[in-house]
């Protein structure tokens, strides 16, 4: 019997605000919550049968079915509300110490360096913006004079938009190579992000062909722990970027989340491999959590839905799903960044026990650990709840 686990990531999906979100700034926030309860006749009947409405009450969810598999929310311990933090602490890295934010923008030296060593004569930007802003913002002034535009959130990222007719998408990823390169020498900064538009005035857009340039994890994750046990583990979407490549036998960039589901569908079907899928769905979080489109986001959750029929259907007896989220991205208040909550934590095994409550975990860890005891494994941080998965 071939072991097989996925961890499927809905980028962005809260699930009510942490005890400490106000040190965030994000007292409120509940991104599925308010999302679905704005969203009339949502259509997400798997959710709903893995229990997302036993985690928090939501109004159009139905609470009192037995769930087909176990259900409960997790906390997130380390200090941060981003992917890379988010993402880490479910492979077992836990930090104390959340990245460096610039919400007014670099400091000079980290631009002076940047354009000495990238020969650009100049930048734009370099202040915390929504990606689109700026670029409607910014985006002409790029295309006449070549400068990159630089800039940033209320997360730990420095990011850079050229447009593709400009600047050449090599070039682009040379800047951003460059920039992390500078960033790794004394700047605890997450994420330098490539992000290439297209369009002109009044109708630029974003396009699929976004990087990310994360810092290496400090110590070894699941991923890596699996690997190193020959065990294979598959990267969909932006987690080989999350990870800055560790621990990863292949990695599967896509298109947007159909791609992606269609990518996890494709390598549940296969036979040649045991270990790990690990799979971000980043849609949720770039083009509706950020962009406060709730619509968008009601008609990608009905979309998942669709698919998450089709992986039940093709799923082996003895394959293990999580469906959970990094932090939180509420497309329903006046912020636009992530906001820290709890995120869902829905497990579907084929031959598992159903309508059990994990109640709430004290960290992401929990499924690393979970994944690791499966292989007879251990990660030092998370306590693993496999016990209550299967009879």
């Amino acid at each position: 019997m071939k072991k097989r686990s996925f961890i499927l990531i809905y980028d962005g999906a809260g699930i009510g605000e942490q005890e400490d979100s106000y040190k965030f700034g994000d007292t409120g926030s509940n991104t599925l919550k308010h999302t679905i309860e704005h969203s009339q006749g949502l259509d997400i009947p798997v959710i709903e049968s893995l229990g997302l409405g036993k985690i928090i009450k939501i109004k159009g969810i139905k609470s009192n079915l037995k769930t087909l598999g176990a259900f409960g929310k997790m906390r997130e311990k380390s200090n941060g509300k981003d992917s890379v933090t988010g993402h880490w602490e479910i492979a077992g890295i836990i930090l104390k110490k959340g990245f460096d934010t610039y919400p007014d923008g670099f400091p000079d030296e980290i631009i002076t360096k940047f354009k000495s060593e990238t020969k650009a004569q100049e930048i734009l930007g370099n202040k915390a913006s929504s990606g689109t802003v700026i670029i409607e913002q910014l985006g002409l002034k790029h295309m006449k004079t070549g400068f990159p535009i630089i800039y940033t959130s209320d997360d730990s990222v420095f990011q850079i938009a050229c447009h593709k007719n400009v600047v050449p998408l090599e070039k682009l990823y040379e800047y951003c190579l460059t920039a992390r390169k500078i960033l790794d020498d004394g700047y605890n900064i997450a994420r330098v992000i490539a992000r290439p538009f297209i369009g002109t005035p009044g109708n630029f857009s974003r396009t699929y062909e976004r990087k990310d340039y994360s810092v290496a994890p400090p110590e070894k994750t699941l991923l890596d722990i699996l690997k190193e046990n020959g065990y294979d583990v598959i990267g969909i979407g932006k987690i080989g970027n999350l990870f800055s490549g560790n621990g990863l036998t292949e990695d599967y960039h896509t298109t947007g989340d159909e791609d992606g589901l269609k990518r996890t569908i494709e390598v549940i079907e296969r036979d040649n491999w045991e270990g790990l899928a690990f799979i971000n769905l980043i849609d949720f979080d770039t083009k509706y959590g950020h962009r406060n489109n709730i619509e968008g986001y009601r008609k990608n959750l009905e979309l998942a839905d669709r698919y998450l029929k089709k992986i039940f259907k093709s799923l082996r007896k003895d394959d293990m799903l999580f469906i959970t989220a990094d932090h939180g991205n509420d497309p329903t208040t006046p912020s636009t960044d992530h906001s820290r909550e709890f995120v869902p934590l829905l497990t579907y095994c084929p031959e598992g026990r159903r309508n059990v409550n994990l109640g709430i975990r004290n960290t992401f860890a929990d499924i690393g650990a979970t994944v690791a005891e499966y292989y007879g494994l251990t990660l030092k941080t998370g306590e693993s709840f496999l016990k209550d998965l299967f009879k």
